[in-house]
């Protein structure tokens, strides 16, 4: 321990003697040591390992001069194990709250140089009293996470504070926006807390989260793997889906945590900010047409559409990397803050999956939660066939999509680009369970299955008896399309609002918000739901 590790750590603060000036001083005096941190040695031990401190992690996230901050000559009172003789104050987490672009925002944020930001009893004291305030003032939560997990030395005490602080993650879910950020290693049950948040930044090579580290792997498993490969950024963001953002970087890490911030409201009691632009609401996008193959079996880059349709082609994509088959994203139209859900034609063709409906199924949701609208982009040919989607529960789990949007109260539109096939039709936010409006373009295919594998059913005898049953089958197969798929077929029986010019969707999705901006929808009377799981 160094000289000034010590004197933080043991010594009492010396009552002044003097007048009131003197009282002062000597508070000056602990605050300064306070927000110096143990020792210029540890903060260039954080630094060395390509880190930033927790105070300037704060001084990034927030509005200069913004931050006031609760609890910091605060330390632990434990006993043994050497504890009595280290009492820096803080104890390894600073806990208060700021503002990001005026806006009230709470935030705790781990200290890695004291303990190794490991959670102890007066750690999560802390902790559970800057949630409790963020619930109680209706404000997001930031948390920046860069901790060793639980003090061993504090036994089951320490233990117990993640359970307090996990309890308050699910008494706010739903109410204030939860961040996550993961700047440093999360193991073992810390990794909960984050994991019920709404949103979970990693930055890539210093920040893990994983249940049992690469030592208890290897030792159960005979699995051989590094931190990163077990628990790092990438993996998270596209293997498991438990991180919805990665970078490169702290410093854009956290400046992209200040611009979500900007999409979401302060609770679910308030809609996200408006925000005035110079793109005109009634944009024609000709490039629309050419974007997009009529040629239903042709691939393109749904974001590019979504990037026509939005403010000035901004949106902030969630789960970019993860279930890359669907697009979820927030966006503005006309200022107003939207949630998109969309296929993405270039992956998988844009078929639903396992993972696909997980992603876009939780996301309904927060959009739900916080009161943002909802598009959908419909360009689907249905669900992903395989023993393996099946065996792995695709109907469970697509259940899941399909339960949030049947559950979800904000506006809700849809509009289907082109094909809209099956099961998945339906579960994309159709009309018939509940979208507010239903637009198409007159590219559209809405049908039961595609016109080939339909033809094959339903014509199967003529086809088979033919004697050229090709050209039977192509015969039949333009007459499907004839009859039952036509550009006009859904609109004609009233499942789709209106067939639209496609450089005019801009125009028409801003009209339709505006008028559900009032809308009012109430849920039966119950505790609550039971979603499948």
């Amino acid at each position: 321990m160094t000289t000034t590790e010590a004197t933080q750590s043991t010594a009492a603060p010396k009552t002044a003697a003097g007048d009131a000036r003197g009282r002062v001083a000597e508070l000056h005096a602990i605050r300064a040591r306070a927000v110096a941190g143990p020792s210029e040695q540890a903060t260039e031990a954080q630094h060395a390992k390509g880190k930033l401190t927790a105070r300037e992690r704060i001084e990034l996230l927030l509005d200069p001069g913004s931050f006031q901050e609760v609890e910091q000559l605060r330390r632990h009172r434990a006993q043994g194990f050497g504890l009595e003789a280290k009492k820096p104050y803080t104890d390894g987490v600073i806990t208060g709250w700021g503002t990001v672009e005026g806006r009230t925002v709470f935030v705790y944020a781990h200290d890695f140089r004291i303990f190794g930001g490991a959670l102890g009893e007066a750690h999560a004291t802390k902790i559970h009293k800057i949630m409790d305030m963020a619930i109680a003032a209706g404000a997001p939560l930031v948390s920046l996470n860069d901790g060793a997990g639980a003090r061993i030395q504090e036994g089951v005490s320490a233990l117990a504070g993640y359970g307090g602080i996990f309890q308050r993650n699910t008494k706010a879910s739903g109410v204030i926006p939860q961040i996550s950020v993961m700047l440093g290693p999360c193991a073992g049950g810390a990794a909960y807390s984050p994991a019920l948040t709404d949103f979970v930044f990693m930055v890539r090579e210093t920040s893990q989260m994983f249940i049992t580290g690469p030592d208890v792997v290897k030792a159960v498993t005979g699995e051989e793997i590094t931190q990163n490969g077990l628990g790092g950024a990438d993996v998270h963001a596209e293997t498991s889906g438990v991180c919805h953002f990665a970078y490169d970087d702290e410093e854009t890490c956290i400046a992209e945590v200040r611009y979500l911030l900007s999409l979401l409201p302060q609770n679910n009691r308030e809609m996200p900010p408006d925000v005035a632009g110079d793109d005109p609401a009634d944009r024609r996008s000709d490039v629309l047409l050419k974007l997009v193959p009529v040629d239903g079996s042709r691939p393109y880059d749904m974001r590019e559409v979504i990037q026509e349709i939005a403010d000035d082609g901004e949106f902030m994509e969630v789960h970019e990397r993860w279930a890359a088959n669907v697009i979820v994203a927030l966006a503005r139209l006309d200022g107003q803050v939207v949630g998109v859900v969309a296929n993405q034609p270039r992956v998988l063709a844009g078929v639903l999956d396992i993972e696909a409906s997980e992603k876009a199924a939780r996301f309904v949701q927060m959009c739900d939660a916080f009161n943002i609208p909802l598009i959908t982009l419909l360009d689907v040919p249905g669900f992903l066939p395989g023993v393996d989607q099946e065996h792995n529960g695709i109907i469970r789990h697509g259940a899941k999509l399909l339960y949030a949007y049947c559950n979800a109260t904000v506006p809700r539109i849809s509009l289907i680009l082109r094909k809209a096939y099956g099961g998945a039709y339906i579960v994309m936010d159709s009309q018939s369970i509940g979208a507010d409006l239903t637009y198409a373009w007159p590219t559209n295919e809405i049908a039961v299955m595609g016109a080939e594998g339909a033809a094959n059913v339903v014509f199967r005898r003529q086809i088979a008896e033919a004697e050229d049953p090709e050209a039977m089958r192509e015969r039949m197969v333009k007459e499907y399309k004839a009859e039952l798929m036509h550009p006009y077929y859904a609109a004609e029986r009233g499942l789709v609002d209106d067939v639209i010019d496609p450089a005019d969707t801009r125009e028409v999705l801003i009209r339709a918000l505006a008028v559900l901006r009032t809308k009012h929808a109430d849920l039966p009377a119950r505790k609550h739901g039971n979603p499948p799981i």
